[in-house]
């Protein structure tokens, strides 16, 4: 099958058949990996990110378990003067 790389925005971009994504099991905003190689690119499904809770991207976040990680205080926090046109 051939198609045409058209312009799109400042980008160049090609339309691919529904059918033919049906086929390997890609959808609309589905993620892609865009492989190149000297002559020619590949356009791979993207492995799906596992799903992160709160708790375990600030244990990676902070590099230290949950319990480690300093809570914020539950009074109120002095910012300072304002510096421009904020309204406090």
């Amino acid at each position: 099958m051939f198609t045409t790389i058209q312009k799109w925005g400042n980008s160049q971009g090609l339309r691919i058949p529904k059918p033919m994504l049906e086929s390997v099991g890609i959808r609309e905003n589905d993620r892609v990996e865009l492989i190149q190689t000297a002559d020619s690119i590949t356009i791979k499904k993207a492995v799906a990110l596992p799903h992160k809770t709160l708790e375990q991207r600030l244990v990676e976040f902070y590099e230290k378990p949950i319990e480690d990680i300093e809570r914020c205080q539950e009074k109120e926090m002095d910012w300072g003067k304002a510096e421009g046109r904020e309204i406090w």
